[in-house]
């Protein structure tokens, strides 16, 4: 994924001493959810994320050169009970979920991982319950087929006043001459 990085963060990864996070904005139906890999309340865009510290971690955040579709586990652990009902109730898939990459001098983080919430795995202890939620790439519908058909039906499904593929069965045997004249047969 090309990005452009700012300076302002550029600057602070520079300095001998980096306190580096990362962000998660999950973009759940009912509202969206915003962790922090910090302590206490961080504003971030004008968006408030809630401090997670430890209890959040992130596997798979690997930087490709190609156009392969990669997916990425986030984890919270140390989740009340109470909350666990909330997460199974929430409607997540194919819900949009970026993850950011800053420091703690500058307000400018950079996105580092887009894609779609996909799995949601919940490990009950009976106390506190860790959460695992699998985030897909993007590129990842381009590996799944379409539904779509090129047909006039499917059309009318999508579009019913569109006339586009009425005539395409007709074509379907016909003899075209292309490039010569009928004579030349």
């Amino acid at each position: 994924m090309t990005r452009s990085t700012p300076a302002s963060l550029l600057t602070a990864l520079s300095q001998p001493e980096v306190e580096p996070f990362y962000a998660v904005d999950m973009n759940f139906t009912s509202a969206p959810v915003r962790f922090w890999t910090g302590y206490g309340d961080r504003t971030i865009n004008g968006d408030t994320y809630l401090g997670s510290g430890n209890l959040l971690s992130i596997t798979g955040l690997d930087e490709v050169n190609d156009l392969s579709a990669k997916s990425i586990t986030l984890q919270l652990s140390g989740v009340p009970a109470s909350l666990v009902s909330l997460a199974l109730q929430e409607p997540y898939q194919n819900r949009e979920c970026k993850v950011y990459f800053g420091t703690t001098d500058t307000t400018t983080p950079i996105e580092v991982f887009s894609g779609l919430m996909n799995v949601m795995t919940i490990e009950d202890s009976g106390e506190t319950s860790v959460i695992s939620l699998t985030v897909e790439s993007k590129l990842i519908r381009l590996e799944k087929s379409s539904n779509w058909r090129y047909t006039e039906g499917s059309q009318k499904a999508r579009y019913s006043s569109d006339t586009f593929f009425n005539y395409v069965s007709d074509l379907q045997d016909k003899t075209l001459v292309w490039g010569r004249t009928v004579e030349d047969d």
